[in-house]
């Protein structure tokens, strides 16, 4: 098992087109209808009054008008957040889905890894209370997404932290993100890019995930990559600090140790890979 990374890269290199740029306004499954989800729906809820002020000033860093546009996501989909951490996307997603009458779903480890969300909940209801919490990996501690209910799901910067996991909890992830997705539903993935050169053992260490590991767990567990974008390309990030992706913004592990070096690097440089579960 500890060879798929390797594996997955020469299979890629023999197999796969040349790097394409997915049309962004593409949609997905059966809404594809022309209006039927515009992107001025994903800017008005990156620009929702209830979103935090701290978050909105890295919007320049993440792009989300842009990112969620290329994934094709529309205010009436079911919607699945996948760890969502401190909520930094939920406080997009949640308004997005609301405004459509659409469904969100924030899937994390049960249930240590939704309390960000649950007290959202608590103190906005008006904003939040309509958020689903689910577990995920599921193992039965909690509610799981539905099999077949999901047309979007999503992860940010999270598939390296399966990887500490191990690969075969990388593996098992993407088969249960396969079976919650309606046949012709779209996964998006945005993750820290680790260099095809560089040593796949930094996978297990660093946060970084080379687009080959990713592409190859996605397509073991019956994903086709249909795009892929350089909106959350960084060219100033050299992949290689000591104390991995931490070493940058916004988490800035060195403190005042070269601050100013790592502030001007920016967020990590990553990938944005849009995969689709095959309709039929």
């Amino acid at each position: 098992m500890r060879s798929l990374p390797i594996i997955a890269t020469a299979l890629l290199a023999a197999t796969a087109p040349a790097f394409a740029m997915a049309d962004p306004h593409a949609g997905h499954g059966d809404h594809d209808a022309p209006g039927a989800a515009p992107d001025g729906a994903i800017a008005a809820a990156v620009a929702a009054p209830t979103r935090t002020p701290a978050n909105v000033a890295r919007d320049a860093a993440r792009h989300p008008t842009e990112t969620l546009a290329f994934f094709g996501v529309k205010p009436g989909d079911t919607v699945v957040e996948l760890w969502p951490g401190g909520g930094w996307y939920t406080e997009i997603l949640a308004p997005l889905t609301q405004s459509g009458g659409g469904t969100l779903y924030a899937a994390a480890p049960w249930e240590r890894g939704l309390n960000t969300i649950r007290k959202w909940q608590e103190a906005k209801p008006d904003a939040y209370g309509a958020v689903k919490l689910a577990e995920f990996p599921a193992t039965g501690a909690g509610p799981k997404v539905p099999d077949g209910s999901a047309d979007v799901v999503l992860t940010f910067r999270n598939v390296h932290n399966w990887r500490f996991g191990g690969m075969d909890k990388t593996a098992e992830a993407f088969q249960q993100i396969y079976a919650m997705l309606k046949p012709g539903g779209v996964l998006g993935v945005v993750d820290h890019r680790l260099p095809e050169a560089m040593d796949s053992a930094l996978e297990e260490k660093s946060g970084y995930m080379k687009r080959s590991s990713v592409v190859a767990f996605a397509e073991a567990a019956g994903f086709k990559l249909t795009g892929e974008s350089e909106v959350n390309a960084n060219p100033r990030d050299t992949h290689d600090y000591e104390k991995g992706v931490w070493s940058l913004p916004p988490t800035l592990t060195n403190k005042d140790v070269d601050r100013e070096k790592y502030v001007a690097i920016g967020e990590s440089d990553r990938m944005t890979l849009k995969f689709v579960k095959p309709a039929s």
